[in-house]
C-alpha cells in the first residue's frame, strides 16, 4: 500500500500532544486564562488540519485515503501504521469537534490546575485519534492504554465529591479489559506466526488474511478476550457499571468527551479488529450480543426513567443508546451497520450536547437535581431553545440526528431478529420519556425559587459550542447522505463477510490461495474491505 498524506496523518495524530506540551511548558501559562487560549487555539488547528481529509474520504471511503507505515521495531514485526477510510476520519473529526466544544464548556469551569486540566484533555485527543487511526494491533494497544491515563486524571483530580471512588472503578474496570485485550492480542501474534510467509506481525491488514485458518477454539478465545474489552468500553451490559458514576463525578469536559468519542473506540473495536479477524465466531455467537444489547437498551431507559441527577440520567440513557449500536451491529445487516456507524456519529452529538446543557446548569446553580430547577425556560429562553433541540435529537425526533441512525438500526433488524428489534423499540419510547420528563421539570412549571430567578441567560461562547453541535444534529437529520457515504464500504464489506456460513468460507478460501500468488490480493479483498482497506 504506498503512502499517501502521511505527514498531514501524522500531524492531526500529534498535533494535540505537543499543543500540550506548550501548555504545560510555555510562559505565562501559570494563568488559567493562557493555558486555555493555547489549548483552544491548538485545538481548532487540529480540526482544521483534518479537514484536509475531506476530499479523499469522499472521493473513495472505502480505501484508506491517508496511510502511513514506518518500522519500528522490526525484530518483532511492528510497524508505526496508521491508516485513514471513511469510518476512521468521521469518527476523528467528531473527536476534533467535542474537544474544541469540551474547552468552551470548561472556560470559566476551570480555574484551579488548569494548566494539568487542559494538558490532559489534549493528550487524551491524541490517545482517541491515534486509537481510531492505528492499523497495528501493539500501536493500537498503545493509544488504547493512552486514553486511560488522562481522563484517570481529569476525572480523579478535577471531578466532584466522590470522584476517588469513579475513578479506582473506571481504572479497575478498563484496565482489566485491556490486560483481557493483551493477552488475546499476544495469542494471535504467536499463534499466526506459523501461517504467515514473512514472519509475525501485528498488522490487522496481514492478520485478517490468515486468522480464519486457525483452529475456532482458538479463535473464539482470541475473539472474546477483544470483545469483553471493547463491551466493558462501550460499555454493554453487564459491564456498564463504571460509566454512571464515572460520567456523574467527571468535570463537564470530560463526560463531553466520554460520552461523545471515548465510548465509540469500544465499537470501532469491533468493527475494525475483532469481527473481521473472527467472523465466523462473530456470527455464531451474533444471538448472545444481539440479547445483551436489547437488554442493555431496556435497562438502561428504565433506570434513567427514575434519575432525580440529571447527570446520573443522561449516563443510563447512553448505556440505552450504545446498546442499540450494538444491536445494528451484531445484526450483521447492511442497513443496521451503517445505521450503526451513523448513530455513533450522532449519539456523540446528541449526549455531548445533553452533557454540555448539564454543565451550564451546574456550574450556575452547583446542583443537578431535577427538584432543585423549575421555570427556567422564563428567564432563559435561548437555554431553553437549545436544550429542546438537543433533547429531541436524543429522543429521536425525524429532522434530527438521532431518527436515521435508529430508523436503519431497526429496519435492519426486523429482518434476521424481530423479536429483539421489537423489545428494542420500546428504547425509544421510553427515551422520549425519561428525556421529556427531564425537560418538563427543569425548564418548564412554575419559577418559584429565587436561586433560579437570579440565573443568568447564555453568553456568546456558550451559545456557540452548542449551536456547533445542533448544526451538525440538523445537517445529519435533515440530509444524512454524505455521511453514510463514507460508512457504507465498510458497512457493506461487514455484511457480506459475515454471512451465514462466510466464516468458514472465508477461512476455506483464503487456506486455498498459495502463497505470494498473483491472484491472492484479489481473492482477498473482501477480508481487506472489512478491516478498513
Amino acid at each position: 500500500m504506498v503512502e499517501n498524506n502521511s505527514n498531514l496523518l501524522l500531524l492531526v495524530t500529534l498535533a494535540p500532544l505537543a499543543t500540550s506540551l506548550v501548555v504545560i511548558f510555555a510562559p505565562r501559562v501559570t494563568q488559567a486564562g493562557f493555558a486555555r487560549v493555547y489549548a483552544l487555539v491548538g485545538s481548532i488547528v487540529t480540526l482544521l488540519l483534518s479537514l484536509g481529509f475531506i476530499s479523499g474520504m469522499r472521493a473513495d471511503p472505502a480505501a484508506y485515503s491517508s496511510f502511513m507505515s514506518v518500522p519500528w521495531i522490526e525484530d518483532w514485526g511492528i510497524r508505526f501504521t496508521l491508516g485513514l477510510d471513511g469510518l476512521s476520519g468521521m469518527l476523528v473529526l467528531l473527536t476534533n469537534l467535542l474537544i474544541v466544544v469540551s474547552i468552551l464548556a470548561s472556560w470559566t469551569a476551570i480555574t484551579d490546575r488548569a494548566r494539568e486540566f487542559y494538558a490532559c484533555l489534549l493528550v487524551l485527543q491524541t490517545g482517541i485519534i491515534g486509537t481510531f487511526l492505528a492499523l497495528d494491533l501493539f500501536v493500537f494497544y498503545i493509544f488504547w492504554e493512552l486514553m486511560l491515563i488522562p481522563l484517570y486524571l481529569l476525572i480523579g483530580i478535577f471531578g466532584s465529591s466522590n470522584r476517588i471512588y469513579a475513578t479506582m472503578k473506571f481504572f479497575l474496570y478498563t484496565m482489566a479489559g485491556s490486560l483481557l485485550m493483551l493477552l488475546g492480542i499476544l495469542t494471535l501474534y504467536f499463534k499466526t506466526a506459523p501461517l504467515l510467509d514473512d514472519g509475525a506481525t501485528f498488522s490487522i491488514i496481514r492478520l485478517v488474511q490468515v486468522s480464519s485458518q486457525l483452529p475456532i477454539e482458538t479463535q473464539t478465545i482470541i475473539f472474546f478476550a477483544f470483545a469483553i474489552a471493547f463491551s466493558i468500553k462501550i460499555p454493554l451490559f453487564p459491564f456498564h457499571t463504571w460509566l454512571p458514576d464515572a460520567h456523574t463525578e467527571a468535570p463537564t469536559a470530560g463526560s463531553i468527551v466520554l460520552a461523545g468519542v471515548l465510548l465509540k473506540t469500544g465499537v470501532y473495536g469491533l468493527i475494525r479488529f475483532a469481527i473481521p479477524l473472527f467472523p465466523a465466531v462473530a456470527e455464531a455467537y451474533a444471538p448472545l450480543f444481539l440479547a445483551l444489547a436489547v437488554t442493555a437498551i431496556i435497562y438502561g431507559a428504565l433506570t434513567a426513567l427514575v434519575q432525580e441527577d440529571m447527570k446520573r440520567l443522561v449516563a443510563y440513557s447512553s448505556v440505552s443508546h450504545m446498546g442499540f449500536i450494538v444491536l445494528g451491529l451484531f445484526s450483521f445487516r447492511e442497513e443496521a451497520i451503517s445505521g450503526a456507524a451513523l448513530q455513533m456519529l450522532s449519539h456523540g452529538i446528541s449526549t455531548g450536547g445533553l452533557f454540555y446543557c448539564v454543565g451550564l446548569l451546574y456550574e450556575r446553580r452547583h446542583t443537578r437535581l431535577l427538584s432543585e430547577f423549575g421555570g427556567l425556560a422564563y428567564n432563559m429562553k435561548i437555554y431553553a431553545v437549545l436544550t429542546v433541540i438537543i433533547v429531541l435529537s436524543s429522543v429521536g425526533l425525524p429532522g434530527l440526528n438521532g431518527f436515521v441512525g435508529e430508523f436503519l438500526i431497526l429496519l435492519g433488524t426486523f429482518q434476521v431478529a424481530p423479536v429483539a428489534a421489537a423489545i428494542a423499540t420500546l428504547g425509544v419510547i421510553l427515551a422520549a420519556v425519561y428525556l421529556l420528563r427531564m425537560t418538563q421539570l427543569a425548564l418548564f412549571g412554575k419559577l418559584d425559587r429565587e436561586e433560579n430567578k437570579a440565573l443568568t441567560d447564555l453568553n456568546a461562547r456558550e451559545i456557540s459550542g452548542l449551536a456547533a453541535l445542533i448544526f451538525f444534529a440538523l445537517w445529519i437529520g435533515l440530509y444524512p447522505r454524505p455521511f453514510l457515504k463514507l460508512v457504507e464500504p465498510t458497512s457493506r464489506s461487514l455484511a457480506e463477510l459475515v454471512e451465514p456460513g462466510a466464516g468458514e468460507l472465508v477461512s476455506d478460501r483464503v487456506a486455498s490461495i498459495p502463497a505470494n500468488s498473483p491472484s491472492q490480493s484479489d481473492n482477498r479483498g473482501q477480508i481487506d474491505g472489512a478491516a478498513g482497506r
